[in-house]
């Protein structure tokens, strides 16, 4: 099933929802850029969950898998991820995007303060579109850096493997390699300090 004949009309809107958020993303690092700053983001992607992806997630949750459903109970369907290189940026960005005008705050998930049981650390905030082009959808975005999103990705693929000898041994590996990523992370945010000072 393609993505236009799962969320059928909506799929214009919700490619609408996703093209604004990039491009207030984007107006941030004109500002900075404007006042003689380094932009606080290294990249961006984005996505539309596939039918596949999303009959999967409802299923999960004991939804039914419709296209009314996957737009009204689930929150995700549009996500856009910022990668930065400093922790510092990533709330930078959050606070950005969390003050625009068009957009309403509905939750947020600060999982770099408190990271998820498996090492897992991002900042995630579902948008509410109120106002321009991509009105009435919702938008999840997750914000994180550089070092975050290389950890997050290899986890990615590494817990799709079905048959995984050793899991237990395989998660606390995970979870070691994310806590000196975190270090890692914060040292790197130090020395961008010190240099900051001694200019």
């Amino acid at each position: 099933m393609t993505a236009n004949e799962f969320y059928g009309p909506e799929l214009a809107q919700m490619r609408l929802a996703e093209r604004q958020v990039l491009e207030a993303v984007e107006e941030l690092q004109r500002v900075w850029k404007a006042q003689g700053r380094q932009s606080p983001v290294l990249y961006t992607s984005s996505r539309i969950k596939s039918p596949e992806s999303m009959c999967r997630k409802l299923a999960q949750r004991g939804q039914p898998q419709t296209r009314q459903a996957a737009l009204t109970r689930v929150r995700d369907a549009v996500g856009v991820r910022v990668i930065c290189g400093f922790q510092d940026d990533v709330y930078q960005v959050a606070r950005w995007l969390e003050d625009q005008a068009a957009f309403s705050v509905l939750e947020t998930k600060d999982y770099i303060s408190y990271p998820k049981e498996n090492g897992y650390r991002s900042y995630h905030l579902i948008l509410g579109l109120r106002a321009g082009p991509g009105r009435g959808m919702t938008v999840e975005v997750q914000l994180r850096t550089i070092a975050i999103d290389f950890w997050a990705s290899l986890e990615h693929q590494l817990k799709y493997k079905r048959q995984v000898p050793h899991a237990r041994l395989v998660r606390e590996e995970l979870r070691r390699c994310a806590d000196e990523i975190a270090s890692v992370d914060l040292s790197m945010e130090t020395i961008r300090e010190l240099l900051a000072g001694s200019f």
